[in-house]
């Protein structure tokens, strides 16, 4: 397969079934709101290494999580059910995208999160697309992970931890606050085992964008989530 290079007069992407046998699909563009939200709409993203062109990927299969697949291992319940840590959404989000793209991963040699991309989902933030979730000890900020909700569909893109768990609580109770409001699908992108551990499982391409075409009939809720997330929902799994 070609890679295709994105003209800077046009939003246009070429269908991700182009892309190539690792997922990559096109490069160029920018990281414009307009280009982003094209972009998830079509179940392609952007990753790519700072001082690069951007990448734009759509890979085969996808990792994907089903709200109430979610797993919820024996040892988390009791740090739900002794409030050991607190949550907060969309309060920091740009501190939730600096600490993600401090955290060091397995076979990765620096970040791609680069100051181009913090800038350009902090605008999709601005707009009420783009979502934080922080983790709290005490005053401490000691998780979060962020992304972006179109329709009924939440597009994961990093998280971070720095005491045992937080992360993973996080998402818990992002997942259970999200089946609550009739979110149908997690995407997690990639394969993880931190993530398979929860539920997530592969789909095939063809699959998940049937659902995302299905999922444009359903309008978006825009703005700042912390007032929708207020209620706990009950743990279970």
């Amino acid at each position: 397969m070609s890679i295709f290079w994105l003209s800077d007069d046009s939003l246009a992407f070429p269908e991700p079934e182009l892309a190539n046998r690792n997922g990559l699909l096109a490069v160029g563009g920018d990281l414009s709101p307009e280009r982003l939200l094209k972009a998830y709409q079509m179940g392609i993203f952007p990753w790519y290494n700072p001082e690069e062109n951007i990448l734009w990927w759509s890979p085969d299969p996808r990792f994907v999580l089903f709200p109430p697949e979610l797993k919820v291992q024996r040892s988390m319940r009791p740090y739900f059910n002794q409030s050991r840590f607190q949550l907060t959404i969309d309060q920091h989000f740009e501190t939730v995208m600096r600490e993600c793209s401090q955290t060091l991963r397995a076979g990765q040699n620096g970040t791609w999160i680069s100051e181009e991309m913090i800038e350009g989902y902090v605008r999709l933030h601005q707009l009420g697309y783009a979502h934080s979730v922080e983790v709290w000890d005490g005053s401490a900020l000691v998780g979060g992970l962020y992304g972006i909700a179109l329709g009924k569909c939440f597009f994961g893109e990093s998280m971070f931890t720095k005491v045992s768990n937080a992360s993973k609580f996080g998402f818990i109770a992002l997942v259970q606050r999200l089946e609550a409001l009739g979110y149908t699908l997690i995407d997690c992108q990639q394969q993880t085992g931190h993530l398979a551990s929860m539920g997530a499982r592969p789909v095939r391409r063809k699959g998940f964008l049937d659902y995302l075409e299905n999922n444009l009939s359903h309008p978006t809720h825009q703005g700042n989530w912390s007032r929708i997330m207020e209620e706990e929902p009950p743990i279970e799994g």
